[in-house]
């Protein structure tokens, strides 16, 4: 068996650490001289090219959650923790072919501008801000948990100290440098995951003469062929159907993603960004699958579930196993990192929904000045970085991986369908997107509790109210339904007058900012 030496400080890593922080605080100081309008904290001033955005939006996306999380269920669950991987991905085209475009030529900086274009902005920016701030919440809390745990394995310092650390780090990043420095940490991270995973999936396959065949028959002689086989993680296929749902159409709904899209010159750089981001996204997951499955065969299933029963340190127990303490100090660098950009993603995505869609455009009704919202927006960047800082600690020990699955849900069911349907349907009314908005919120948020993930794994009853794991199957359906008739119900003249207005600026983006 493994002899791991995870738990105890590790130099290499923590030199990693501190280099990955100096070099992107120096990067935080250069933006914070260029940030100084809305647009320059919101969108970097409009100013990144559609392959640097294409490589930040990978960096964004490739979560904790999907090199921890992904390569620890396929160690231990085997086939079927692949559903996540092809979930993460087969969301990339949505954004590309329906979301993208529309989104960068009639929004400005979230999402909401979108589906308030042609409708009453208060009650549409009130709604919206609640579908996505759940969404941002629920994200921060895993990724404030998993940094905790993966701190305290890596530095041998207290979880509570290793949650501090990480919520000071993005506030600064956030607070000074905007959507700039953001950036160019998400670049950087995206550049040493990818590198960091392809050189772990290479030393990996060299132990099996570079057969991929070989490996998963390591796999199969050690653990049975059911390794390889469906149904290890997800058995009922509408569990199946309702967590692809989430994980495809919750991708064109999450704010830290969708507003990537508002830091590109135009749509044409737009589309390209989302070109580049699936090329990435979809080739990183295609390594997970490899160090998923040798981390089963080198490391071994026994010590991966006791060092953590989720399985969340398969990648870095393999990358002792294939390249000793040096090796796993890098690559847990790496995955520190990678929690880190996210969170100063979701940070961003976060304040921007309370700065432009609550103060300047709910309080101040549209008449706030740029200096005054850019001061908002730093203030709400601090407040939910402590914020952060609280929850990761109240969460302490908690199994949060439930957490993304409901962000994900929230994102497909509350931000999705009024998104799609403010652009391509005419007859969508301001009563309609807002019924639309807290059906899917209250939905995904009430049918996960009534789950078997939180009434049985957490609350301990026997059996749960409500079947499915992942409750976007009914919750997005709702949503749409009722979006749909609500909208049938109360016609609204000013709003479909605006849809022409709407259709030109979004195919040919007249008037984008």
């Amino acid at each position: 068996m493994l002899q791991t030496s995870l738990g105890q400080p590790n130099p290499v890593a923590i030199v990693f650490f501190f280099l990955f922080v100096a070099i992107t605080l120096g990067i935080t100081y250069w933006a914070a001289k260029r940030t100084r309008t809305t647009s320059e904290f919101y969108a970097a001033g409009r100013s990144i090219s559609g392959f640097q955005n294409g490589l930040a939006i990978a960096g964004d996306y490739m979560s904790a959650a999907s090199f921890l999380g992904i390569a620890g269920l396929v160690a231990l669950k085997g086939y079927d923790g692949l559903i996540y991987s092809i979930g993460f991905l087969v969301g990339w085209p949505i954004v590309m072919f329906l979301i993208a475009e529309p989104l960068r030529n009639l929004g400005k900086y979230t999402f909401a501008d979108v589906v308030a274009y042609r409708l009453s902005q208060k009650p549409i920016r009130v709604s919206a801000s609640l579908g996505a701030l759940s969404t941002v919440i629920l994200y921060l809390i895993a990724q404030m948990v998993g940094s905790g745990n993966l701190i305290k394995l890596l530095f041998g310092i207290p979880y509570e100290w290793s949650v501090v650390i990480v919520g000071a780090i993005m506030i600064a990043y956030v607070l000074f440098g905007g959507m700039l420095a953001t950036t160019w940490v998400q670049i950087i991270k995206a550049v040493l995951l990818l590198g960091g995973a392809t050189i772990l999936a290479l030393l990996t396959l060299s132990y099996f003469g570079f057969n991929p065949v070989s490996l998963f028959s390591n796999v199969a002689q050690k653990y049975g062929d059911k390794m390889l086989m469906p149904g290890g993680l997800v058995a009922n296929p509408w569990d199946a159907v309702s967590l692809g749902l989430a994980l495809m159409f919750g991708t064109a709904g999450l704010p830290h993603i969708l507003m990537r899209f508002y830091t590109v010159p135009d749509a044409k750089e737009a589309r390209k960004s989302v070109f580049y981001a699936t090329g990435f996204i979809g080739y990183f997951y295609i390594l997970t699958f490899i160090i998923g499955f040798g981390a089963a065969a080198l490391a071994g299933q026994e010590i991966i579930s006791k060092i953590d029963k989720g399985g969340n340190m398969a990648a870095p127990l393999l990358a002792e196993a294939v390249g000793g303490t040096v090796f796993l100090g890098f690559i847990a660098a790496v995955a520190f990192a990678t929690i880190l950009a996210v969170v100063a993603g979701l940070t961003l995505a976060g304040a921007s929904t309370l700065s432009h869609d609550i103060y300047a455009n709910v309080v101040r009704g549209g008449h706030s000045s740029e200096e005054e919202e850019v001061k908002v927006a730093k203030l709400a960047t601090l407040i939910l970085g402590v914020l952060a800082i609280v929850l990761g600690i109240l969460f302490k020990g908690q199994n949060v991986a439930f957490m993304v699955g409901l962000a994900f849900a929230i994102a497909a069911s509350a931000n999705f369908p009024p998104l799609v349907m403010s652009i391509f349907w005419k007859k969508f009314t301001t009563a309609g997107a807002v019924a639309s908005i807290l059906t899917g919120t209250f939905l995904a948020v009430v049918l996960i509790i009534l789950s078997p993930t939180v009434w049985v794994d957490l609350f301990k009853n026997k059996t749960a109210i409500f079947p499915l794991k992942n409750p976007a199957l009914i919750s997005m359906t709702a949503s749409f339904l009722v979006g749909i008739l609500v909208s049938l119900l109360t016609k609204e003249e000013s709003a479909e007058k605006k849809y022409e207005e709407e259709k030109i600026r979004t195919y040919l983006g007249v008037g984008a900012e």
